[in-house]
């Protein structure tokens, strides 16, 4: 889990100005403030895969591939997150300088750390976002990519990829195979 820094409290837009005088990542939800913390080679190394990945498909397309460093806004939560991967489709986005707000797909790669929130009550976040279509969880362990696909306003449908499969991101008509995804990371 992140960890909480020094007790903050801001509105959305002083978050904003406050960190960007930070040397470190920090998320927001409702007024609080939570330090991003380092992760493993691995992530680092899967995220930048899927990133590659999407970025080759998506070439010629309206859609754009975003990796960690480009911060999300989930305004019915009044939030900022940093996920992993954000690919978006919407022309407002491809021209945002400090934040997306219409993720087509969203990729988070688990670490031990954030695994419970990336799964609980962050992607419960993630569902306010009417433009999302996927939310894709990635585990290094098991070698596992589960993508959330959105069936209905209140229906998320579970397609759980491992071993040699291709993982589908529908909204986007495009597949990555599971190699390229944990390509440079040992065996299990």
């Amino acid at each position: 889990m992140m960890q909480t820094a020094e007790q903050l409290r801001f509105s959305a837009t002083d978050f904003l100005a406050w960190e960007e005088s930070q040397a470190e990542k920090h998320e927001f939800v409702a007024g609080e403030v939570f330090a991003m913390v380092g992760a493993r080679r691995e992530h680092f190394v899967v995220s930048g895969n899927i990133f590659a990945g999407l970025k080759q498909r998506l070439r010629g397309t309206p859609c754009r591939a975003y990796i960690a460093d480009l911060k999300l806004r989930v305004e019915a939560a009044d939030a900022f997150f940093y996920p992993d991967v954000i690919v978006s489709c919407h022309s407002a986005d491809n021209k945002a300088e400090q934040y997306l707000t219409q993720p087509i797909l969203i990729v988070e790669v688990l670490s031990d750390s954030t695994a419970a929130y990336d799964r609980g009550n962050k992607f419960a976040y993630y569902r306010c976002l009417d433009s999302l279509q996927e939310y894709v969880i990635v585990d290094i362990d098991s070698r596992r990519v589960e993508c959330f696909r959105r069936a209905t306003d209140n229906e998320w449908l579970l397609h759980d990829y491992h071993g040699e499969d291709d993982c589908k991101f529908n909204s986007l008509s495009i597949s990555l195979p599971l190699a390229e995804v944990f390509e440079d990371i040992g065996s299990v």
